[in-house]
């Protein structure tokens, strides 16, 4: 298969009410990923990702910006270059919480 440049810049992006804009940069049309979805989220005040689901582990990371992670309860004060791992009956709830956006790179895979 040949290399993929994605510039995450540039992708069409969907807005999503009280979620900020999102857009999908790896699946099964876009690079042959038949079980694997990532998308980049771009969040401002206000904006919330709610993220896991049953059956599928996921990967949240903070490309830019300063997020508060809720993990069991407990907020998380984060910035860029964390990142969360979440088993496929955990999840968290990530919040904008900086001066400037917020860009998360959030992995979907499904637990086999």
């Amino acid at each position: 298969m040949a290399n993929t440049y994605i510039d995450s810049n540039q992708i069409p992006r969907t807005t999503i009410a009280g979620a900020g804009e999102v857009a999908e940069i790896l699946n099964n049309q876009l690079a042959g990923a038949r079980n694997v979805v990532a998308t980049v989220h771009w969040l401002n005040r206000g904006d919330r990702l709610n993220a896991g689901a049953p059956n599928f582990h996921h990967l949240v990371y903070l490309m830019d910006g300063e997020a508060t992670i809720n993990l069991n309860g407990a907020d998380h004060q984060v910035a860029k270059g964390a990142g969360v791992y979440l088993g496929p009956s955990e999840t968290a709830s990530i919040s904008h919480a900086g001066p400037g956006p917020l860009k998360l790179f959030h992995l979907t895979v499904p637990k086999l």
